[in-house]
């Protein structure tokens, strides 16, 4: 891969202090790009930074909560005044949750989501737009193979990966005449913490995987193939066998896909 592809680039990645958004602007560093990390938490962030930075690479960081309108336009100013151009933004940013439905006494919880998952990637979005359109830039949307399957106990996150899923294949037909790419991410488990910092019926930390994470990917193939994928500038990237299978067969032989994504659940 050559470097000149991310270097001295402006790239915005959510969800920067952890998990994909951490290893993904790590792996990235290596091309010497300008890096804008953005997350709750500035002293992860931090630590992060000061790894890109080791490898060559430029950081702003910059303290944000997606689920806060005003913080992610705040983030694209800041992001602007600082390097002057947005080349990529990647919407890595997101909560899990696992509960049933029959369990969840207050449905606000689906909105609280909503506002993270969807809306914290529709309001960076948006602000960078026009900014991305000059420079002919790409969109990534970290989304997950639960945006594309339902899987039980899984109706808040399926509802907010479904919805993120609609709007950024609807917006990839709208800004494709102005040069600007958009990739959809459909990672499968990957060993990270977000099921365990993931919420409960009560909108509460779970504190655990509910899901079997044998032969789960590591962050590290995840954020490699994020980075091929930006390269490239593809379109999607669904990566298991399992999840390319599932797209199919969701077509073919639904009920196929029920039983597969029961059999995702950890057994109890």
């Amino acid at each position: 891969m050559s470097e000149s592809v991310f270097q001295n680039k402006t790239i915005i990645v959510t969800g920067a202090s952890d998990g994909i958004g951490a290893e993904l602007a790590r792996q990235l560093a290596r091309f010497k790009p300008k890096l804008v990390l953005a997350a709750r938490r500035p002293e992860a962030l931090d630590e992060v930074a000061k790894a890109c930075e080791a490898q060559g690479a430029q950081c702003l960081v910059v303290s944000t909560d997606v689920s806060i309108e005003a913080d992610c336009r705040a983030l694209i100013e800041r992001a602007v005044a600082r390097f002057g151009a947005i080349d990529a933004l990647v919407n890595n940013a997101g909560v899990s949750m696992q509960a049933r439905f029959a369990d969840i006494e207050n449905t606000d919880v689906y909105e609280k989501l909503m506002r993270i998952n969807l809306m914290g990637s529709v309001w960076p979005t948006h602000a960078a737009l026009p900014h991305l359109k000059k420079s002919k830039g790409q969109i990534v949307a970290v989304s997950s193979l639960a945006g594309l399957v339902g899987v039980p106990e899984r109706t808040t996150y399926c509802a907010t990966k479904f919805a993120q899923t609609g709007f950024f294949e609807a917006l990839r037909v709208e800004v494709e005449p102005d040069g600007v790419d958009v990739c959809l991410v459909y990672p499968g488990v990957v060993l990270t913490n977000i099921r365990v910092h993931g919420w409960n019926a009560k909108g509460e930390r779970l504190g655990s995987s509910g899901l079997d994470e044998a032969g789960a990917m590591t962050v590290e193939e995840c954020a490699r193939l994020i980075v091929e994928a930006m390269a490239t500038r593809k379109r999607d990237v669904v990566m298991t066998t399992k999840g390319k299978l599932g797209r199919w067969l969701k077509l073919i032989a639904p009920g196929v896909v029920d039983k597969l994504a029961r059999k995702a659940l950890k057994r109890q």
